[in-house]
């Protein structure tokens, strides 16, 4: 799978883990955004991250801040994007079952990498069910075309 990493100076080792193992097990990581561990904007990174999986050019999207709640906020900006904050590994589950979550928020002061690792892999394994939840998918979409959901 194609998948866009990025993180600000506080999640730029929590990336590194991440992308090491993403290619190890044959994922295609392009990293996006990352400061290197010097001071940036996490909007800056998730816009990036988010442009690159809203315009077809990864598949999904990994975003890392210190609370992950920044990044969360700016990437859904994005038309297209439902990015979602994962601090355990059904809040991961729920993400892709339930919203079809493309981007992957993190915290990287909050959660250690092992279970980080645990919440991208349960992430990855998981699929949309679809049924009712797409429903509620078409309503997000027309929240972001500026319509009121509720309005069929």
């Amino acid at each position: 799978m194609k998948i866009a990493l990025g993180s600000d100076h506080r999640g730029s080792q929590m990336a590194q883990v991440l992308m090491q193992q993403l290619r190890a097990e044959g994922h295609k990581v392009s990293v996006l955004g990352e400061c290197s561990g010097t001071m940036c904007d996490y909007p800056d990174v998730a816009w990036v991250v988010a442009n690159a999986v809203a315009n077809g050019h990864a598949e999904r999207g990994i975003l890392i801040c210190g609370t992950g709640i920044g990044m969360c906020i700016a990437a859904n900006k994005l038309k297209g994007i439902r990015a979602a904050l994962a601090q355990d590994e059904l809040s991961a589950q729920l993400s892709r079952t339930h919203n079809d979550a493309n981007v992957l928020c993190l915290s990287a002061d909050l959660i250690g990498q092992t279970l980080v690792k645990r919440i991208v892999d349960v992430w990855f394994r998981t699929n949309f069910d679809g049924g009712r939840h797409e429903r509620r998918l078409q309503k997000i979409v027309k929240i972001e075309n500026g319509h009121d959901p509720s309005a069929t």
